[in-house]
C-alpha cells in the first residue's frame, strides 16, 4: 500500500469519526426525552445509553490514536519501498497497542461527549423538577421572552442559534455554523479569532475548545415548539 493510500484511509477514519460523534449527540437527545418522562433514577434506559456513550467514546480515542501513530510513523519514514512499507506496519501495531494498553476508565470519563451527556441528564432532571416547583406560580411571560431572546440569539448572526456551541474558555455561546466559519475565515487570513460577544477577553476562540450545547438546544426547540402554537 502506497502513502497515499494511507492518508486516503485517514480520511475515510475522520469521516467515520465523525459519523460516531453525531451518534453520541442522538443519544444524548434521546437520553434528555426519557429524563422528561421519567424519574432518571428508576429509567435502566439512561444507564445503557451511558454505557453505550461509554463505547463510542472508546470507539473515538482508538481512532484518534490510530491516526496520530500513523501520521507519526509516516513523518519518521517517507521511503515508499515495499520493506519499508512493512516495517512502518509493525511500528504502528507496536505503538497502537502500547497507547491502548494505557486506555482508563478514567479518560473516557474525561471525554468531551461523555462529560457532555452527564451534563446533560443532570442538568435535564434538574429542570424538570424546577419547572414541576413552578407549575404552580405565575411568571411574567414578557420578562420571560425576553430572557429566551438574549439567550437563544448568536451574537455573530444576531438571530436565534440553530446549533449552539459554548465556548469552555470564556463559557460564550454561538451558532455551530456562524463560529466554525469565523474560525476558518480568521484563520485563512493567519490571525486568531476574538470571541464575538462584546467585553469578553477571549482573543482567542479556538474549535477544540467549542462544545455542543444539547441542554441550550433543545430549550430553544422547545421555545420554538410554544411560539408555534400561540
Amino acid at each position: 500500500m502506497s502513502l497515499s493510500a494511507v492518508h486516503g484511509t485517514l480520511s475515510s477514519l475522520r469521516s467515520c469519526q465523525t459519523d460516531i460523534r453525531t451518534g453520541m449527540d442522538i443519544v444524548s437527545d434521546v437520553a434528555m426525552d426519557l429524563v422528561e418522562t421519567q424519574d432518571v433514577e428508576l429509567n435502566p434506559g439512561i444507564k445503557e445509553m451511558e454505557a453505550m456513550i461509554l463505547e463510542c467514546a472508546k470507539l473515538d480515542r482508538e481512532i484518534n490514536y490510530f491516526v496520530d501513530i500513523v501520521q507519526q510513523v509516516t513523518t519518521e519514514n517517507t521511503t515508499q519501498q515495499p520493506e519499508a512499507m512493512f516495517s512502518l506496519s509493525a511500528k504502528v501495531k507496536e505503538r497502537f497497542t502500547e497507547r491502548i494498553d494505557g486506555l482508563s476508565d478514567a479518560d473516557l470519563q474525561n471525554h468531551k461527549k461523555v462529560v457532555a451527556f452527564k451534563d446533560i441528564i443532570k442538568n435535564s432532571f434538574n429542570q424538570a423538577n424546577q419547572e414541576s416547583a413552578e407549575n404552580t406560580e405565575e411568571l411574567d411571560e414578557d420578562i420571560a421572552v425576553t430572557q429566551s431572546q438574549v439567550n437563544f440569539t448568536c451574537p455573530l448572526t444576531q438571530v436565534e442559534m440553530v446549533n449552539p456551541m459554548k465556548n469552555e474558555k470564556c463559557n460564550h455561546h454561538y451558532d455551530e455554523a456562524a463560529i466554525l466559519g469565523l474560525i476558518k475565515a480568521r484563520h485563512s487570513q493567519k490571525k486568531k479569532c476574538r470571541c464575538p460577544v462584546v467585553g469578553c477577553g477571549n482573543t482567542d476562540v479556538k474549535q477544540c475548545d467549542l462544545i455542543q450545547d444539547a441542554m441550550l438546544r433543545r430549550k430553544i426547540q422547545h421555545q420554538k415548539r410554544n411560539n408555534n402554537r400561540t
